[in-house]
């Protein structure tokens, strides 16, 4: 996405910059996941165990106390649907293990509300594969996508799952 600086209703190109890799535009996120996404940071880089094998980007909890699982790529890629699936339903699966991050990174007395588990994912850009999937599948998925330059970091909702179900099947038997 091109970005533009704005002098006195002229239009000048900013030249974009791409993170070098994952773990910077994470370190961004994670130090200001209030203002952007108003969660609370509960674990990051966090391990799903040994049958699961693998690492959580982000674990945050929304401003409900709601679980947030958060999933970063560089570049555009399908498998980050894939991924946050899979961490989808390991959060389903790992509630005590999770409860206990929340516990050793926000404190004790936080309950964790499970009506809604968040899942966002933040790349430059979806394919529209991507974007289907993620639209008739029924899970809480959000598309994020970032553009940055040096100085500036735009990040814009692509895609909310909630408002969207398969036909003739209620959102209650996506889920």
């Amino acid at each position: 996405m091109p970005l533009f600086a704005i002098q006195k209703s002229v239009l000048t190109p900013i030249e974009n910059i791409v993170f070098e890799n994952e773990k910077k535009l994470q370190n961004l996120i994670e130090a200001n996941l209030h203002p952007v996404f108003n969660c609370r940071l509960v674990a990051t880089e966090f391990p799903t165990g040994n049958n699961h094998a693998g690492r959580i980007d982000t674990l945050a909890l929304s401003e409900d106390d709601n679980p947030v699982i958060i999933e970063y790529k560089t570049k555009e890629s399908s498998e980050l649907i894939n991924q946050s699936l899979f961490y989808l339903h390991w959060i389903h699966d790992h509630r005590g293990d999770f409860q206990i991050a929340v516990n050793k990174g926000l404190g004790q007395g936080v309950e964790v509300d499970w009506s809604e588990v968040r899942v966002i994912c933040i790349a430059p850009n979806y394919k529209k594969y991507d974007l289907h999937a993620v639209q008739v599948m029924g899970a809480n998925i959000e598309l994020w996508s970032i553009a940055c330059s040096r100085t500036l970091l735009f990040i814009w909702r692509k895609f909310l799952a909630e408002h969207c179900q398969q036909p003739g099947i209620p959102r209650s038997h996506l889920t």
